[in-house]
């Protein structure tokens, strides 16, 4: 046998050899393979786009921001219960003065609530609540107090308030206009989660707005974040059950029915520096571009350190989110006035950040 004999009969054989060591392979083998190759596949599908999308996080991050890019002094601090519920004193009120002094800070969201499930509020939530307002006016008139109320909503929270019920909208309104006959200059409303759509809350935010533009009040809301993607709320509530986001179109009806919307830009499951500032970067011309001129727009800045799912203390830092901050505006609307941004929260705050904040943004 010559050797082209000898290569083909050994191909024949080889090949021979393959198809019967897949007639011997079980059923089950063969189709673990086959799980195995739609699992990596459906995988790389996924991570593919995330990792898209992280680049580009990274690349929003770069270049310099524009010069006048900085306060418009219209920031805002959230402040805890203990202010109003007796713990704190004048010692802590001065001291707070001095804090704010020389910063951007004309609003504090003062907790007062939270609201009860039925919208209602006790007046014992804010026993205090006089003697703060008092103490600031007399010695930070330029500061305006705003009562912060917040609650768990349906349908993602069953148990808690349900803004469908026209008793409980009312409710929530007869809470607003109790707060400010205490002499509150406005109200912050923290209702989460919200999922984007919801009729019932722009529905509340009708009749809100007209309780506090009776009372040359100031009507707040803390705001979700916006779709990084369209459309992304829908995929992420599919497949978590927590849309999380709102559409930039719904962020837009939101932010047309108050006078002040704080972005909560924190929260965001992003693991870098770099890529916390990017998506920041990002949310911060996404709010610009829906958020009426009329409307005061202030984007969240993260005064805490937990490391728990969605966020990371080592990627969400004040420098990196001032520097984000800094560069959605100087890329959207550079010399747009009514802009801030709001510290989250004061009893969690450390000098390190209070000291980013007066670096990055103040001076």
């Amino acid at each position: 046998m010559d050797t082209a004999e000898r290569t083909e009969n050994t191909g024949e054989e080889a090949t021979g050899r393959r198809r019967w060591n897949r007639l011997r392979l079980p059923r089950w083998s063969r189709r673990a393979r086959r799980v195995r190759r739609i699992t990596l596949g459906v995988l790389f599908a996924l991570l593919l786009p995330l990792l898209a999308a992280e680049v580009t996080l990274r690349v929003n991050y770069t270049g310099d921001p524009a010069e006048g890019a900085r306060t418009r002094d219209r920031d805002a601090l959230w402040l805890g219960h203990a202010w109003v519920d007796g713990r704190r004193t004048d010692a802590d009120v001065t001291a707070l003065v001095r804090r704010l002094r020389d910063t951007g800070v004309r609003d504090l969201y003062v907790h007062a609530g939270p609201l009860e499930h039925d919208g209602t509020l006790p007046k014992s939530a804010y026993p205090r609540a006089r003697w703060l307002i008092d103490g600031l006016r007399q010695k930070a008139p330029h500061v305006r107090v705003q009562a912060w109320l917040g609650d768990e909503v349906a349908p993602e929270k069953p148990y808690a308030m349900h803004l469908e019920r026209p008793a409980t909208r009312a409710a929530v309104v007869a809470s607003t206009r109790q707060i400010l006959a205490a002499g509150f200059a406005g109200a912050h409303f923290d209702l989460e989660p919200l999922h984007s759509g919801d009729r019932d809350y722009l529905a509340l935010l009708d009749s809100l707005h007209r309780v506090t533009r009776a009372h040359g009040a100031v009507l707040s809301v803390a705001a979700h974040q916006i779709d990084p993607l369209p459309g992304f709320h829908s995929f992420w509530g599919t497949v978590t059950g927590h849309p999380k986001w709102w559409s930039q179109a719904y962020f837009g009806q939101v932010a047309r029915r108050v006078d002040q919307i704080a972005v909560m830009s924190y929260d965001t499951m992003q693991p870098m520096p770099s890529l916390y500032g990017g998506y920041v970067a990002q949310q911060t011309s996404l709010a610009l571009e829906a958020t009426p001129d009329s409307t005061d727009l202030l984007m969240g800045l993260p005064f805490y350190h937990e490391n728990r799912f969605g966020h990371w203390a080592r990627a969400e830092t004040v420098p990196a989110a001032v520097r984000g901050v800094r560069l959605g505006l100087s890329r959207t609307d550079a010399d747009r006035p009514a802009f801030g941004v709001a510290l989250y929260v004061d009893f969690a705050a450390t000098e390190a950040d209070w000291t980013a904040y007066e670096r990055d943004w103040v001076r």
